[in-house]
């Protein structure tokens, strides 16, 4: 008999490829895959959320497998095996069991990433915040948030030639809140395409500048057109901070309770 597992880690994503395999590259997928199949001696395969850009961190991240074992579920002592196996980079808060029919990505109702933007030099966040100097528009910068919100289309913030069906996502949540040092943009919506919060926050730090306006940000969101929008923003300052299953599991609510969150200094 086969029991299914979620699995919800934290990874620092510098050294990786982004979660999902890659042929010439080191992912996240490959090295829990590789750490559970050893311990387990049992060819394991991971199923994750979603991929995740290559550099992109997750304070949060949830995937499944499935084994033979069945006493897996809240077991301290293979916790500490596994990950005493893994690299420090990835760290697994909890193991439980769930029904089969739940899945890592299509379960999932909803995900936020926050952007961390660093307004002044600090030695704690350069691999967790994008370096950014000058003085920017909050206030500007939110309204373009409302104007998100109200899109469907989000072609031009995509990454071009991939392979998904449909460019339509369902944002619920966007703002940029500012810690004075630190600016940082919390996003969430029912699914996101390769790239797409990267290339708002590059786009939205344009109008934030005075370099694009409300007007001209509407008419970029329009034109569908990867080319109108802003930059992609460095990797390093996104983060994967929750995914929403609408579970409401024991183990699942001490796994989003121990998970870091990204300093802001």
């Amino acid at each position: 008999m086969v029991t299914r597992y979620f699995i919800y880690m934290s990874f620092k994503g510098t050294a990786y490829h982004g979660w999902q395999f890659q042929p010439n590259a080191i992912s996240v997928q490959q090295v829990v895959e590789n750490a559970l199949s050893t311990i387990l001696n049992d060819k394991i395969s991971v199923t994750g959320a979603g991929r995740t850009d290559a550099g992109v961190h997750a304070s949060f991240y949830c995937a499944h497998f499935d084994s033979s074992r069945n006493d897996l579920s809240e077991n301290i002592l293979f916790l500490g095996k596994l990950n005493g196996f893994l690299p420090s980079d990835i760290s697994i808060y909890s193991i439980c069991e769930v029904d089969k029919e739940m899945h890592a990505r299509f379960s999932a109702i909803s995900r936020t990433y926050k952007y961390y933007i660093a307004l002044r030099k600090s030695p704690f966040q350069t691999d967790f915040s994008w370096y950014l100097r000058g003085n920017f528009d909050i206030t500007a910068m939110n309204e373009a948030c409302a104007i998100l919100k109200e899109q469907k289309d989000f072609t031009s913030f995509s990454k071009l030639h991939t392979d998904v069906k449909t460019n339509n996502c369902n944002v619920m949540e966007a703002f940029w809140s500012d810690y004075g040092s630190n600016l940082i943009f919390t996003i969430k919506a029912d699914r996101f395409l390769r790239d797409m919060v990267r290339a708002i926050v590059g786009t939205m730090v344009d109008i934030g500048s005075g370099k694009t306006s409300l007007d001209e940000f509407k008419a970029i969101i329009e034109a569908k057109n990867r080319c109108e929008a802003g930059q992609s923003v460095p990797a390093k300052g996104l983060f994967l901070v929750d995914i929403d299953y609408g579970m409401a599991k024991e183990c699942m609510a001490r796994s989003n309770s121990s998970m870091p969150v990204p300093p802001v200094i």
